[in-house]
């Protein structure tokens, strides 16, 4: 949620955002996801992997720490 708001990122709360992460990846739907379902998943999925990369850009925070 942090990284999220940080980055202005708020349409969607962590709750959707890991649901959508299930939903597409989870393959044996267990309710669990092993680190090969996540890498594999995310690969597999260039919207998934796009959102994943923006979710995890931190330039905004660095420029927030650059400007006090």
């Amino acid at each position: 949620q942090a990284i999220q708001a940080i980055n202005g990122c708020t349409n969607m709360s962590a709750e959707e955002f890991t649901n959508i992460i299930f939903q597409k990846i989870d393959v044996n739907n267990d309710g669990e996801l092993t680190l090969e379902e996540f890498i594999s998943g995310v690969e597999k999925d260039e919207d998934l992997m796009e959102l994943i990369t923006k979710s995890f850009d931190l330039s905004n925070v660095l420029k927030v720490i650059q400007n006090g």
